[in-house]
């Protein structure tokens, strides 16, 4: 499902006002605007007292104004020292910095309601055996609780290769079945293989090429979100460690943010596992990168049911508390280029968003 991120409209009068919120849910769009001058009146008769048209002047022909508005759309969420969400901010109570020059916000409003794409990342790979069937259970009470029937999620599996289990859909029903359809998958033989630290049970070894985790972040921003407007996020499930991508962290993380897409990461790993095989857990660092990008944040839960559930709990509240600002960026060529990104805020609160944006025309085309 595409939906439209361009916007045309025919208009006698241009209002950039109009154009900013028109253009707002597309991260950086461009809109095209005609404005037409009606022609001349061929073959009118003169009135009485009324000369006669000039049949040598040239007829008047419409005429097309083009007026190209790139609007950078942000999220993001505002937070007091101690985490806590902090409601009834206003646009004066921030400043935008975008590679360091400041920005003048076209737009501000606060988002509780607006339509959420959410795309559902979980590791069945051999390190999340002890812990899969707590994902699935309290990642189905999660979509139940926040899915709106203006809102669409689907579900991607990843262990040895990533595939789409569950499209875009509204129906919850559907989404958990294709929860409770994953299986644990290893892609390694059990015992007498002659691989040492096989057919040891659910410990991941590095001989054990069963998560292809950033293979599945770019499937989830390069093929599903990226084609979405609106807020966009994906949560994964997973220990943070990969093992046989094709992809690298950084190709994952321009991906989604290409996409404008947040990213959560919610750890869940039996970390003894790990010390008891004499190995490294280092799964974290990597994801702590992803998800500040993003706008996202890392979130620890261990193999404890009730973490799990608490961090989709606070997963819920901070997308139903975002606030969006747009601006219009002084700097307007449209080159590919990364930007970076800063939201201050004049009270001292911390600001949650992504770190930047690639500015393309991605969406001009559609």
């Amino acid at each position: 499902m595409l939906r439209s991120c361009a916007y045309q409209r025919l208009l006698p009068i241009v209002s950039i006002a109009a154009l900013l919120v028109l253009a707002a849910w597309s991260g950086t769009g461009q809109i095209a605007l005609a404005q037409s001058t009606p022609p001349a009146q061929g073959g009118q008769q003169s009135s009485p007292g009324q000369s006669a048209p000039d049949q040598s002047a040239p007829e008047q022909s419409d005429e097309t104004l083009k007026v190209n508005v790139n609007v950078v759309g942000v999220f993001f969420n505002v937070k007091d020292k101690h985490g806590a969400l902090m409601p009834n901010q206003r646009k004066d109570d921030f400043e935008v910095l975008e590679d360091g020059k400041p920005q003048t916000i076209k737009y501000f409003t606060a988002e509780s309601n607006l339509p959420l794409t959410l795309g559902i990342l979980i590791d069945s790979s051999g390190s999340q055996a002890r812990v899969l069937d707590m994902e699935k259970e309290v990642g189905g009470a999660f979509l139940r609780q926040i899915l709106t029937d203006k809102d669409e999620a689907f579900v991607i599996d990843f262990n040895v290769e990533s595939e789409l289990i569950q499209d875009y859909t509204r129906d919850v029903h559907r989404l958990q079945a294709a929860l409770n359809k994953v299986r644990i998958q290893s892609g390694v033989v059990s015992g007498g293989s002659g691989i040492p630290g096989l057919g040891q049970g659910p410990v991941p070894t590095h001989n054990t090429p069963g998560t292809v985790l950033y293979d599945a972040v770019y499937l989830s921003a390069h093929d599903m979100l990226s084609k979405e407007v609106g807020r966009k996020a994906m949560i994964l499930l997973t220990d943070g460690e990969d093992e046989g991508s094709k992809l690298k962290i950084k190709d994952a993380m321009e991906a989604a943010q290409k996409a404008d897409a947040i990213v959560y990461v919610l750890l869940c790993a039996d970390r003894g596992g790990y010390f008891s095989m004499g190995m490294a857990y280092t799964g974290e660092g990597e994801m702590q990168k992803l998800t500040e990008a993003t706008g996202g944040r890392v979130i620890n839960v261990g193999n404890k049911f009730d973490k799990l559930k608490e961090a989709f709990d606070q997963i819920a509240a901070e997308l139903r508390s975002q606030y969006s600002l747009g601006y219009t960026s002084t700097n307007p060529v449209l080159d590919g280029g990364y930007r970076k990104l800063q939201i201050k805020s004049k009270q001292g609160y911390k600001i949650q968003t992504r770190a930047g944006y690639y500015a393309t025309a991605r969406n001009q085309q559609q």
